[in-house]
């Protein structure tokens, strides 16, 4: 007999970071949960948890203690727990999942035990570009077993598909990442006191520092000079690094507000109040999510032509790229943008039309697709 593919699933989305702390993959699995559960499909979270007492879902499942590491410029947190595996056998047992989806499958031990201990149908999904060193020594020859057992493989990006491909070799099906549209949209309203007069640059993400920040402030400071009515904001949980801190000192700069991390009612408002988004990261992006939560916002963006922007940004179409780590460029397609409010309306109309195709339940649609098609797939070949 064949699939039966309207009967609701059961299903395992595992993530292999602390899932108390806010982050893309998390936010990625949550939303996919949510979508999942509004068709009727039952739905648990298993990850590695700091303070589980942070995390709403009722139906998540905290599955180890996560370390801080490394990871493509960035911190990881993430479980190295070389005991868990006989309390995910006995987890996996018990609730007989139809389908287990891993995202970032080999980072951490929650993931790679659960695969180890799977008996079902498991759906991998990458996220990263670069990712932690473990991709480049042994720990691609110790995962090939764990592979073997991956039976549909997704990227959310081309970016991401070429690493991963680069390091595992096979067939995968991008499906970009989604937004939650609607919570970026004209309903949300822009903070008054940020419109008075003054034309808003944003900068809005992690302080790392390959985010860029130090390029953006410096540009700043090349068009303050002819332009005394911006303001640059600075939203996003960390601290400016050094170089910085030494731009803001040397150069004086006037009008630069730091933020500090928000909520996503806010951010949304942030992204509302802006004249122009600007992301000037360096590099190690497999996509662009901050990118489609601007287009949402309508929000003109200014971006670094780097992979994963380049991804989802069509320059001059619906934002505008630069060369990374080239603050005079930056400086000057900023400025671009503020003297032609035309060229920003365009890009700003052509934005809010190219981020519909990333809404939640369009690209939640197209994961449930893929595992529908592994399932009837693997059922084949059982058969056979």
């Amino acid at each position: 007999m064949p699939l039966d593919t309207h009967r609701p699933l059961k299903l395992a989305l595992v993530s292999p970071y602390d899932h108390s702390h806010r982050g893309g993959v998390t936010d990625h699995i949550n939303s996919l949960a949510h979508q999942f559960r509004s068709w009727g499909h039952r739905v648990k979270v298993i990850g590695p948890c700091s303070k589980p007492e942070n995390v709403a879902d009722p139906d998540f499942i905290p599955m180890g203690r996560p370390v801080p590491i490394p990871s493509g410029g960035s911190i990881a947190r993430i479980s190295l727990s070389i005991w868990l595996y006989p309390r995910i056998r006995t987890l996996l047992e018990r609730e007989a999942f139809d389908l287990i989806h891993l995202h970032e499958p080999f980072a951490g031990f929650t993931s790679l035990w659960t695969i180890k201990a799977s008996e079902t149908v498991n759906i991998g999904t990458f996220h990263t570009n670069g990712g932690h060193k473990v991709y480049h020594v042994g720990g691609k020859r110790l995962a090939q077993p764990y592979l073997k057992k991956i039976h549909g493989r997704i990227a959310v990006s081309e970016t991401a598909r070429k690493f991963i491909n680069g390091n595992f070799p096979g067939d995968y099906e991008i499906i970009p990442n989604g937004i939650q549209v609607d919570n970026f949209g004209p309903d949300v309203k822009p903070f008054e006191h940020l419109r008075d007069g003054k034309l808003n640059i944003l900068f809005l993400g992690r302080l790392d520092k390959r985010k860029g920040l130090k390029y953006l402030l410096g540009a700043y400071s090349r068009l303050k000079w002819d332009w005394p009515d911006t303001r640059l904001i600075v939203v996003g949980p960390g601290n400016p690094d050094m170089d910085s801190q030494h731009i803001i000192g040397e150069r004086n700069l006037k009008d630069v507000m730091f933020v500090g991390g928000v909520s996503e009612r806010d951010k949304a408002r942030y992204f509302r109040s802006a004249d122009v988004y600007c992301s000037p990261a360096t590099g190690k992006e497999s996509f662009g999510i901050v990118l489609l939560e601007a287009m949402a916002s309508g929000a003109p963006i200014v971006a670094s032509r780097i992979d994963g922007y380049s991804d989802v940004i069509r320059d001059g179409h619906d934002g505008v790229l630069v060369p990374p780590k080239n603050e005079a460029a930056l400086a000057s397609m900023i400025e671009r943008l503020l003297r032609d409010k035309a060229l920003r309306a365009r890009l700003s109309c052509n934005g809010l039309d190219t981020v519909q195709e990333y809404r939640w339940d369009r690209v939640a649609q197209r994961v449930m697709d893929h595992y529908r098609v592994r399932m009837e797939a693997r059922r084949g070949a059982a058969v056979s």
